[in-house]
């Protein structure tokens, strides 16, 4: 324990969650430049479609996971109860949009 009463161990497990979270920004942004990058056969304007929801995902990912992160390190510093995590349905339900839309575009 600190000074200020924090664990330690529980401030950096939420600094690697929040990690986590960039990663899969990243990962998101790189999916949709690669996609920009590459001749797919697909329509001009669905491969622009789902490159732009992907970059709008990876984006709001990085600001979730910053959001998190901000919302624990209080919870921790004031010794009050986690918060309940919001995205936990958001980046899913995102991901899986994507998902429907590659499959359909590949099958089309």
């Amino acid at each position: 324990m600190t000074d200020d009463g924090v664990d330690p161990r529980f401030s950096l497990a939420n600094e690697r969650t929040f990690l986590a979270w960039i990663r899969t920004a990243l990962g998101l942004l790189a999916a949709a430049a690669g996609l920009l990058a590459l001749h797919v056969p697909w329509p001009e304007r669905a491969v622009h479609a789902v490159a732009l929801l992907l970059t709008v995902v990876g984006g709001f990912s990085a600001v979730l996971g910053w959001d998190r992160w901000r919302r624990v390190q209080r919870a921790l510093e004031r010794g009050t109860e986690l918060p309940s995590p919001r995205a936990n349905v958001v980046l899913p339900a995102a991901v899986l949009v994507v998902a429907v839309t590659i499959a359909v575009l590949t099958v089309l």
